[in-house]
């Protein structure tokens, strides 16, 4: 397997009809990205590029899931897409879309795991892999990817399942008193993210982290953009800081750096 296969690999934004515009500016304020269409041909895709790195992609909520609500769908790298479908299928899990082919792109699915978690899985062609693989996901880059992590109903029973899928290897597993215990995970010796139960009536998901360097001034922003903090800024292990958040649509997602701006 190359080192791809259950890297985290893509960030993309599903945002309510008539706001990919306004949510493009949103997470340029607030990320610096820079945001431009992406070209498709009869289909409103936006790109965001961070230090001239692809590192995620702005979509508008399709007319068949008109129901659903703004937020992010985290994609994980594979060898073959086809295959990671059918283990999914095969573990308890739904297969809702593809695979499919993205022209010059890849092979994708959109899957859900057997706690009814979405995410979604691209095989990169051989000459996209290098980019595909290792520019959205960057722990040293602010604006790109830094952290993931699972809020489900059974991390046990996650960690089993993504393990199985994508050969994660269990982390250091940290107590945190009556939230329970926060597992962390890793790919190819690192760790990428971490995964904690959820109370009941909570909604499990998977949660992106973007760098930033520096969470009070990211806090500033988020709220100067229109969008709400709801937790933080909070110290975590290691000396950095995290805050949570919703923009101005109602889609989750986390910051973590330094709390303040550094050189």
């Amino acid at each position: 397997m190359t080192k791809v296969h259950g890297q985290p690999i893509w960030f993309e934004l599903m945002t309510a009809g008539g706001r990919l515009a306004a949510a493009g500016d949103f997470y340029k304020a607030v990320l610096g990205w820079q945001i431009a269409d992406s070209g498709m041909e009869g289909f409103a895709y936006h790109l965001a590029t961070s230090e001239g790195d692809m590192v995620a992609g702005l979509m508008e909520i399709p007319d068949n899931a008109a129901g659903m609500p703004p937020s992010w769908m985290l994609y994980f790298g594979v060898d073959d897409a086809d295959r990671a479908a059918a283990d999914v299928t095969a573990a308890g899990g739904h297969v809702h879309k593809g695979p499919d082919d993205i022209p010059g792109t890849g092979r994708f699915a959109v899957l859900s795991d057997p706690q009814g978690v979405p995410f979604g899985v691209l095989a990169p062609l051989p000459m996209m892999e290098g980019d595909a693989g290792g520019h959205a996901f960057d722990q040293r880059k602010a604006g790109h990817g830094n952290w993931t992590e699972l809020m489900t109903t059974d991390p046990r029973a996650g960690l089993r399942f993504y393990a199985d899928l994508f050969g994660w290897t269990a982390g250091e597993a940290m107590d945190m008193g009556a939230m329970g215990t926060y597992q962390l995970f890793r790919h190819d010796g690192t760790d990428i993210g971490g995964m904690m139960g959820i109370t009941e009536g909570q909604q499990p998901f998977w949660l992106a982290y973007f760098g930033v360097n520096g969470v009070n001034p990211a806090i500033g922003r988020i709220r100067d953009a229109g969008g709400a903090v709801q937790h933080g800024p909070q110290e975590v292990p290691g000396g950095a800081h995290i805050a949570v958040a919703t923009d101005p649509q109602g889609a989750w997602f986390a910051v973590v750096g330094p709390l303040e701006t550094s050189a």
